[in-house]
């Protein structure tokens, strides 16, 4: 093979995405049997093969058991739009996440004290073990789940204080940056890290996806005189939301 040309299941598989994407192979038609690529691109069964399963590892085309394999139905991408914190009263923490403000969001969650881990530890700045206030968030929008926060705050700052556990007490639900001045802690800075992974089964599982299906990993901390109060871990589906950020100019 000489330099720049392509591996034959390669270049199978482009010529497939691109009558995906060009509309020649719509949602829901059956892509052509492995016989029929065989016989169409001239290419052994292992080519064939390995050019269905690129198209797979993709997203593009799903098995279906006992009928074959299936052009996808691709979801417009919405929009997540982030702003940092809201340093004035009265934003939730689903506002704080979806900036635009549409209010279609809603929220469930669940708090239990935890052992700080040797990663949630590094990133709070405190030693392994010691305790945590882990908090897991499922976000829907329209009734659609869309986004997965597990957010950790040292007990050290808010154990026995009225904001400990975040959706309860006179601020339950207020957003990091409000409960926190609630006991004199002033967030002055968050910072936000983002990436992306191939998501857990049981993050597809109530996201919707299937095994390999990308998404995307924002590792949000906030600070108050730059010791970290509050880190969290938000998980969205790649094919489903683009995160746009809105970025003050000092």
């Amino acid at each position: 093979m000489t330099f720049g040309e392509q591996p034959a299941y390669l270049r199978v598989a482009g010529d497939l995405r691109k009558k995906i994407v060009d509309g020649q192979l719509p949602p829901h038609t059956r892509l052509p049997s492995q016989a029929r690529i065989r016989q169409e691109y001239g290419v052994s069964d292992t080519v064939a093969l390995e050019a269905r399963k690129v198209l797979m590892a993709e997203g593009l085309v799903e098995g279906r058991s006992g009928s074959g394999t299936y052009v996808r139905e691709r979801p417009v991408p919405r929009r997540i739009s982030r702003s940092g914190y809201r340093p004035s009263g009265g934003a939730t923490p689903f506002r704080q996440e979806q900036a635009d403000g549409e209010g279609r969001g809603t929220w469930e969650s669940s708090s239990e004290q935890s052992e700080a881990s040797v990663a949630v530890a590094e990133r709070l700045g405190i030693e392994p073990g010691e305790r945590v206030m882990c908090t897991r968030y499922l976000y829907r929008e329209g009734g659609e789940a869309m986004m997965l926060s597990t957010s950790w705050e040292p007990l050290t700052v808010t154990g026995r204080t009225p904001v400990m556990l975040p959706e309860e007490g006179p601020v339950g639900g207020m957003g990091v940056v409000e409960r926190m001045r609630a006991i004199d802690v002033v967030v002055d800075n968050v910072t936000e890290e983002v990436g992306a992974r191939p998501g857990l089964a049981e993050e597809l599982l109530v996201l919707g996806g299937v095994p390999g299906h990308v998404v995307l990993v924002i590792q949000r901390t906030f600070y108050a005189s730059g010791r970290p109060v509050e880190t969290a871990d938000v998980v969205i589906p790649a094919d489903r939301y683009r995160v746009a950020y809105h970025l003050p100019v000092k």
